[in-house]
């Protein structure tokens, strides 16, 4: 099976996986049992607001004593003084898709070609920027390529907090990249064109997939106009009116469970309000798909909302028997 992939670094996948988001930093482990993914173990803490807020182009951690200690807490509980996969906000990263009729046979004219084309919509100087590029949909009319840039100062601060913790980041990555990730490891791509939804009290970002190739990525920051139902309806509109969109196969929701009062009363509100938009029905990512839990592991809905990144992230490129 073709797996969806994306990373700043270009590394396999550790046993152990941080995500260090704007409410809450998580973990996880992945292990073979029985040639089964299984989840070995897992802790989470919440962050106080404003201790840690994704940006594109500033500093992102304004309390590092407060990051540090939830970092330490989880990272004692799954052993992850060692090297370790780091999931970041979507917000850090600009996500882009391009195009080209002739790729170039060389990977250093490629990654050059690569950059000329987005520097042009960079938000800061394209030597500031770390720059990870994977291949995309093949088409009549072209190649297409999945890049995602992100400033080198602001990754190096999420770098910087494991290194202090005695973890080493030997693997950086976004957090909805991963999210798709843990889908198509679980159930692999679906037939139709399908959604993703992935949502976290400071942003939210929808994915379209046409089975494994992505077709269109936006991310959104809480501050932006509009709730978060009407930028899926505009989503599903643009998927129809400029993708020529047959409709969604599936869709998918992520990290309800974290959005509050911010985005809806509750994970069910927002997930009906989302279904009367698309006039489908939407259903929760399940990690547990990809990577089953031990019986002692509860499976609520806030655990499977932070454990869907970790585990893509962790079994994205291992094969269970």
């Amino acid at each position: 099976m073709r797996r969806f992939s994306f990373s700043l670094r270009d590394a396999a996948p550790p046993a152990v996986a941080v995500e260090i988001a704007g409410h809450r930093v998580s973990a996880a482990s992945v292990e073979l049992r029985g040639g089964r993914n299984v989840v070995s173990a897992h802790a989470s803490a919440s962050l106080p607001e404003g201790a840690l807020v994704p940006s594109l182009t500033n500093a992102t951690v304004l309390d590092r004593a407060a990051v540090m200690t939830a970092l330490n807490s989880v990272l004692e509980h799954v052993g992850g003084r060692r090297r370790i996969g780091l999931v970041i906000p979507d917000p850090v990263a600009k996500v882009s898709l391009v195009k080209f009729q002739q790729v170039p046979a060389r990977p250093q004219d490629l990654d050059q070609l690569v950059r000329w084309q987005v520097r042009k919509t960079a938000p800061f100087p394209i030597e500031e920027a770390q720059v990870s590029y994977v291949r995309g949909a093949l088409a009549a009319d072209g190649q297409e390529f999945v890049v995602s840039l992100a400033k080198r100062e602001v990754v190096a601060e999420y770098e910087s907090l494991c290194a202090e913790a005695g973890g080493y980041a030997g693997l950086v990555d976004l957090s909805t990249f991963n999210v798709v990730n843990a889908v198509l490891a679980g159930s692999g791509p679906p037939a139709a064109d399908w959604l993703l939804v992935n949502v976290a009290p400071e942003w939210a970002s929808m994915a379209i997939l046409r089975g494994a190739d992505l077709m269109f990525f936006r991310s959104r920051g809480a501050e932006g106009e509009g709730t978060l139902t009407d930028l899926v309806h505009q989503t599903a509109m643009y998927y129809e009116d400029r993708l020529s969109g047959a409709g969604f196969g599936r869709v998918m929701l992520c990290g309800a469970s974290s959005v509050g009062a911010r985005q809806a009363a509750d994970a069910d509100a927002l997930r009906r309000s989302l279904e009367e938009r698309l006039g489908t029905t939407v259903n929760s990512v399940d990690p547990r798909t990809a990577a089953a839990l031990t019986d002692r592991i509860d499976g609520s809905p806030g655990l499977l909302d932070a454990l869907a990144p970790l585990v893509g992230l962790l079994v994205r490129d291992r094969e269970a028997a």
